[in-house]
Order: C-alpha cells, then structure tokens, then sequence
C-alpha cells in the first residue's frame, strides 16, 4: 500500500498540470498567404515557441511562406530571346 500511494500521487499531479492546446481552428494557407503582415508575426512566433503554437500552425506557416515565395508557380518562366552579352 505504502508504493502505491507515490505512484498514485505522481500521476495526479501529472493529470492536474496545464496541458498546451494549440489553436483550435488554425487559419489556412490561403488566408495565411493572403496576409503578409499576420504570416510575418507568425513566422517569427514560430521560431521562438513553436511548442506553444503547436505543430499544425507553424507547419501551415511554413507552407504559406513557400507558395508566397514561389508564387504558387503561376507564372512560367520564359528566358529572354537574345542571351545578355558579357
């Protein structure tokens, strides 16, 4: 009886502490991408406590900033038709 009773009171306290939750309903790329000011805030929140803003967030950050960066690939390359001159 005199084990149990640590073992009991260890997971007690470990069921009473604060547990992280993400967002509930996180933004998605779209709104994300469309937002640059919002995308800069949580880029920067994301790489100082990504444990707190949980993974699906940051991840969803990281992809708005790759299709803003790439442009969603769009619009196709087209080299010009005379190469520079050096």
């Amino acid at each position: 009886m005199k084990k149990t009773i640590p073992f009991l009171l260890a997971v007690a306290l470990t069921a009473c502490g604060q547990s992280e939750t993400p967002q509930a309903n996180p933004p998605t790329v779209e709104q994300l991408a469309s937002d640059p000011e919002r995308l800069k805030e949580l880029r920067q929140q994301c790489r100082q406590e990504r444990a707190k803003l949980g993974d699906e967030l940051c991840n969803r950050v990281a992809e708005a900033t790759r299709k803003r960066f790439y442009n969603d690939s769009t619009v196709p390359y087209t080299p010009p038709e005379n190469p520079p001159k050096f």
